[in-house]
């Protein structure tokens, strides 16, 4: 039309628009675009399948408007055997979704929230094994504790092993020392590390809806938001949307993180605080955008004026006759002098140390999982080799096999005649001098016993020990003290 206006050839005009003559000249003579032309479809290019039992679907839908398609279209061929074939699945669900659209209920509304700046800060946890970051070359499974301001975006992230209160007390702290100014509120999801289940005769809370009954907060954590003095609040129980802003967060900073993963070429990190300062380093980038808006955040929050608190959870914890101590749902061996004591037990997101008085009688890495468990044989062997008959159905009896090359050599010692207590107690023994000597070359001897095809004993253990020999210590002279220096130095005070 534009080429008519010019020069008023139509031919021309056709060839330039790439086009027909005759569809051009309908086109002028119409006078309205090829859009305009177009009119709505008003009838069917084939019949309806389903127009017959229609009627009976609709009473389907009305009674039961959650019906999905799939079953409604298992319903019709249970009533109509051989009526309907299973391509026509899909053709239902669109005459489904047809009438959810126009007779359908009414749908729950979302209203888009307006932030205010400095008012309160979203935590969320989310898996980082996605990111198939290493530690020494072995994977690293963990999380990331992400703490946002949604007004500005700001973001913070910390790496943690679990989703617990230890994991969710240092990321909080770690982003508040990092802001350097503490916002009126804090928001979670109803996670364990904030909340816990109601009670049973706790009344419903109208406010939760469906939910019922508002999950309260831990006491622990109450303390953590006292100390920095935020206010707690929960997204309503099963909705995540409440806390979007944090939960879009997290899909945005690990992409972040794995872009500047492939820039760096290697995902391999000497240990996680290397990684640690690697997130660090992509969060500032990421946060240095967010200026003119996070610096209208700080002007609302107060300063941080509070110390650090210890980034663990003091427990107590006494020892049973069974030389452990139980802490939380874990249950971690200690030494058996230390049985009907009570210990103070500091629960670390990553670690875990036992005191007696003040002196620290166990620290060691807290396991995963739900029930964690942690049994040194040397807490408990000097007991066992005592009573070996105990061995044979020892609740932690798989704990007491170090290393493979320990478990094949008890399975070698039994091999032959299938000795009950005997073949028990030589074993036992094998770990009892690997507690009192040296577990390293303990298990390099069984290791070159087992590849000669050997018999496992300890006497054999033993002698293979003895034998590597230790390197003597060095003989050192003993110092010669000049004194002369000391009468120097007392003449120069005389004067």
């Amino acid at each position: 039309m534009q080429e008519m206006t010019n020069h008023g050839a139509i031919g021309l005009a056709a060839q330039k628009a790439g086009m027909d003559r005759t569809t051009a000249r309908k086109y002028i003579a119409a006078g309205k675009l090829p859009s305009e032309l177009a009119a709505p479809r008003h009838w069917r290019t084939r019949e309806n399948p389903f127009a017959e039992h229609w009627p009976e679907v609709e009473r389907w839908l009305a009674d039961t408007p959650a019906l999905e398609a799939k079953t409604l279209f298992a319903l019709l061929d249970e009533r109509h055997p051989g009526r309907y074939q299973p391509g026509q699945v899909r053709t239902l669900q669109r005459h489904v979704r047809a009438w959810r659209a126009a007779r359908g209920p009414e749908k729950e509304v979302r209203f888009a929230q307006a932030h205010r700046p400095g008012e309160a800060a979203q935590t969320d946890f989310t898996d980082a094994r996605e990111l198939g970051v290493t530690v020494g070359g072995r994977l690293f499974a963990h999380l990331l504790c992400v703490f946002v301001l949604p007004y500005s975006n700001w973001l913070w992230a910390t790496v943690c092993l679990s989703e617990s209160l230890a994991a969710l007390r240092k990321g909080v702290q770690r982003a508040l020392f990092q802001l350097g100014r503490v916002p009126h509120f804090h928001q979670t999801d109803n996670s364990t590390a904030a909340t816990h289940r109601p009670a049973r005769d706790a009344a419903p809370d109208p406010t939760e809806g469906k939910a019922g009954r508002r999950r309260p907060f831990h006491d622990e954590y109450l303390a953590l938001m006292g100390h920095f003095g935020m206010t707690p609040r929960t997204t309503a129980v099963g909705a995540k949307e409440q806390n979007g802003d944090v939960e879009s967060a997290n899909g945005a900073f690990k992409r972040r993180l794995e872009q500047a993963l492939l820039v760096r070429a290697s995902r391999d990190f000497d240990d996680s605080a290397q990684w640690q300062a690697f997130v660090d380093e992509v969060a500032r980038k990421a946060n240095a955008s967010r200026g003119a808006r996070l610096a209208e955040e700080l002007g609302q929050m107060r300063a941080l004026d509070v110390a650090r608190l210890p980034e663990y959870v003091e427990r107590f914890a006494r020892v049973t006759s069974w030389s452990t101590i139980q802490v939380g749902h874990g249950r971690y061996s200690v030494p058996s002098r230390l049985i009907g004591q009570r210990l103070r037990v500091r629960v670390y997101e990553d670690r875990l140390e036992a005191y007696f008085g003040d002196a620290l009688e166990l620290s060691c890495e807290r396991p995963r999982g739900r029930h964690p468990l942690r049994i040194d044989y040397r807490h408990v062997i000097w007991s066992l080799v005592r009573k070996p008959g105990a061995f044979a159905r020892y609740v932690y009896r798989e704990e007491m096999f170090p290393s493979p090359a320990f478990r094949r050599a008890y399975d070698a010692i039994h091999a032959p005649e299938h000795r009950g207590t005997a073949g028990d107690l030589e074993y036992l023994r094998i770990l009892h001098a690997a507690a009192s000597t040296m577990e390293a070359d303990v298990e390099a001897a069984l290791t070159l016993l087992l590849a000669e095809g050997r018999p496992v004993t300890c006497d054999a253990v033993k002698a293979l020990v003895a034998a590597e020999g230790r390197p003597a210590p060095p003989a050192l002279a003993p110092p010669e003290v000049d004194l002369r220096a000391y009468d120097t130095l007392l003449e120069g005070v005389g004067t």
